[in-house]
């Protein structure tokens, strides 16, 4: 069977409210495997790479200074369509247009503070993963419930 690997960010506004274990427990109650995770300041050469299809336009600089100001909760997430559902469970990336049972639309309001951050296609994601991990931190482990999983 095929895993793919997307890169989700607790941003800092969720940090501050204490918000990561609800979400990595959504992730691992849908049964995606967690492959790496650190809780670091980003400096800023970091965040204008992540961000660099971004550079130039308006919030650009707010959004970098918004990143940097606090600890992320960096993770690497495996599993089946893992890129196009972690989108979905986070809902859109304005808090107010997400859905009621999404992560965005039930911990935030303001687009500014979207409490998390994830790869948009697989290519970003291997991208993003390259970005915020050594290949020495993602880890290879077999879960004794992945045939309680997938077929």
């Amino acid at each position: 069977m095929s895993q793919e690997q997307t890169f989700i960010a607790i941003k800092p506004d969720a940090v501050q409210r204490g918000l990561i274990g609800p979400i990595i427990t959504r992730f691992e109650r849908r049964g995606y495997k967690l492959r790496a995770i650190k809780l670091l300041v980003p400096d800023r050469t970091l965040l204008e790479k992540h961000y660099e299809e971004h550079k130039g336009k308006p919030f650009f600089e707010k959004l970098v200074g918004f990143m940097g100001s606090g600890p992320v909760c960096a993770m690497v997430w495996e599993g089946k369509d893992v890129v196009k559902t972690g989108r979905a469970m986070l809902g859109a990336t304005n808090p107010l247009a997400s859905a009621p049972g999404t992560i965005r639309g039930d911990y935030g309001i303001d687009l500014g503070r979207n409490v998390c951050h994830g790869s948009d296609s697989v290519d970003s994601a291997k991208h993003e993963i390259s970005l915020w991990f050594q290949p020495a931190e993602i880890q290879q482990y077999d879960r004794a419930i992945e045939g309680w999983i997938y077929e």
